[in-house]
């Protein structure tokens, strides 16, 4: 699998090992508020995470992070921590399974394997947790938690890496979304044709340099999309190769995969810029 990359993915495991902190609801700083959040697909658990900030007051856009090939780590939980900085309820994913964090490149291929064989799959396990965030299983927000605070008119989905692939999977099977952007992440798809499906705006953000996802993905990406008249943005970013927004890809771009600063800060304003146009203000 195209994250495979033996540079970055020993320094990603000592972060792992480090974390685990945020297991538990916490206030980050200020009025975010952070906490893990049980559901399930059928008899499979599921143990995602929610960030918001519960000094804002009425409803607010909500975003679906979907974790890259390692499953849900600290680093999505970051990025849900920035997103409800920014005002919105961000609700990161669990596709694999509760306690399925692989621990090697070997296990996280295996993990992410089983997705990308089974596509229908993978949009329905996605979709269970878009569900929750759009408020499918508590419409009045009778529970009073962090769905609540959810305008469920405006929820949109973004991914890194394999979550970047499961995102475009996503609006390819006709959810009910305002928007996707997709971080370097896998572009192709079994049927291209199911992209006449899609009835949200998508952001592809993305590395002019990726040697895992190359210029014929991403013509083949555009081609899929233009036949299927979708509104569509492909944003490259010059120098930059797979991973550039994980810090911990390491700073090697020969490697395939690596950190890189100004793409990783340029692409964050491409999608706020995204999300002011489909949320508009809140």
């Amino acid at each position: 699998m195209f994250e495979s990359r033996p540079g970055w993915t020993r320094a990603l495991l000592m972060l792992l090992a480090a974390g685990g902190a945020l297991a538990h609801a916490t206030v980050a700083h200020a009025a975010v508020v952070e906490q893990s959040f049980a559901y399930a697909d059928g008899d499979t658990p599921l143990e995602g995470y929610v960030a918001y900030d519960d000094a804002i007051s009425g409803a607010r856009p909500g975003v679906l992070v979907i974790h890259q090939w390692m499953g849900l780590t600290d680093y999505e939980k970051m990025r849900c921590r920035m997103l409800a900085e920014l005002g919105y309820v961000a609700f990161a994913a669990d596709v694999y399974g509760k306690g399925v964090r692989p621990t090697t490149m070997e296990g996280a291929s295996a993990e992410a394997g089983k997705y990308y064989g089974d596509r229908a799959l993978l949009r329905h396990r996605v979709g269970v947790a878009l569900e929750w965030l759009a408020g499918k299983h508590d419409p009045a927000g009778k529970d009073g938690g962090a769905f609540a605070h959810v305008d469920h008119q405006k929820v949109a989905a973004i991914g890194y890496c394999f979550g970047g692939g499961a995102a475009l999977e996503l609006a390819r099977s006709g959810a009910d979304l305002a928007g996707v952007v997709s971080f370097h992440g896998s572009l192709d798809t079994p049927d291209p044709a199911d992209a006449k499906n899609i009835r949200c705006p998508l952001l592809v953000l993305h590395g002019a340099d990726d040697p895992y996802v190359p210029t014929d993905k991403v013509e083949g990406f555009i081609k899929e999309m233009r036949d299927a008249q979708v509104d569509y943005q492909v944003v490259l970013y010059s120098g930059a190769v797979h991973s550039f927004t994980l810090q911990n890809a390491g700073d090697d771009p020969s490697k395939g995969a690596a950190y890189n600063a100004k793409a990783d800060a340029r692409s964050w304003i491409a999608m706020k810029a995204f999300f002011a146009e489909i949320f508009g203000s809140h």
